[in-house]
Formats: C-alpha cells, sequence, structure tokens
C-alpha cells in the first residue's frame, strides 16, 4: 500500500507545507479518520543533559501526532492549548511511537489524546485543545 494514501486530506497538504518536521526527525505514518500516528528516533544529538530524549522533541512528536488526527476532519486546526506528563525518559536510540486520537469534536473545538511509548513503555502522555482557524479576510 502507497504511505500516501494513508494520509487522508487535508492533513496530508498541511504535512506537504510542513517545513519543520524533517529537522525533527519525526516521520508521520498514517493520519485518517481522526487518527494518526508519528514516529521518531532519539539520536544523540536530541539527548539533554541528563542523557535523555529532550522534553520539546518528545512534545513536538506528541504535537504534530496530534495536528495530523485533529486536521482529518477539516483545515484550519490549530493547537489551542496542551498539557504533557512525562512518565519515564526516552533513551538514546528508542522509537518513540505518538498514538493520537480525537476525543472529542464539536463546532470548531476538539480534544486530541496522544500517547508516547517506546516499546510497550509510556513515556508521555499529552493532551491538546484544537480550534478552528477563522478565515484570513
Amino acid at each position: 500500500m502507497n504511505p500516501a494514501t494513508l494520509i487522508a486530506e487535508p492533513a496530508r497538504s498541511m504535512l506537504a507545507a510542513d517545513r519543520a518536521l524533517e529537522g525533527m526527525g519525526i516521520t508521520v505514518l498514517r493520519a485518517s479518520e481522526g487518527r494518526a500516528t508519528a514516529v521518531l528516533t532519539v539520536m544523540p544529538d536530541m539527548a539533554n543533559g541528563h542523557g535523555i530524549a529532550h522534553g520539546g522533541l518528545v512534545f513536538a512528536l506528541a504535537d504534530t501526532a496530534f495536528a495530523m488526527a485533529a486536521n482529518t476532519f477539516g483545515a484550519g486546526i490549530a493547537t489551542a492549548e496542551a498539557s504533557i506528563s512525562y512518565i519515564s525518559p526516552a533513551h538514546i536510540a528508542d522509537e518513540l511511537v505518538a498514538s493520537a486520537e480525537v476525543s472529542f469534536h464539536e463546532g470548531r473545538r476538539m480534544i486530541v489524546d496522544v500517547m508516547v511509548r517506546a516499546g510497550e513503555r509510556t513515556v508521555a502522555i499529552y493532551r491538546g485543545t484544537g480550534r478552528a482557524l477563522r478565515p484570513v479576510e
């Protein structure tokens, strides 16, 4: 199956225009029907002073999965607020998998829950609120 078919419009268009993901090493595997999966392998240059994955990169991975899941319902959903709980550290060479699912969607607002795992171990739990952007006049 062609990987592009696993990413629904308009998430596919948003992903094609994203300039940051490649530099961070994030790959989106799928995004459709309010769900998305994104992955990141922790490289040595992604480690913080404790020798574990920088929390900002873990957040960026979770936020990417959030955005892809949210934007399967329509273009222009942006993060209005988000929180993350770091459960266990991610280590160099860990493959992190962020699995997102829209848990609430009404009008212009939605809530998306994301689990970030390294294998069977939970690394972080993220919850974000998305809002549809107003059209630019």
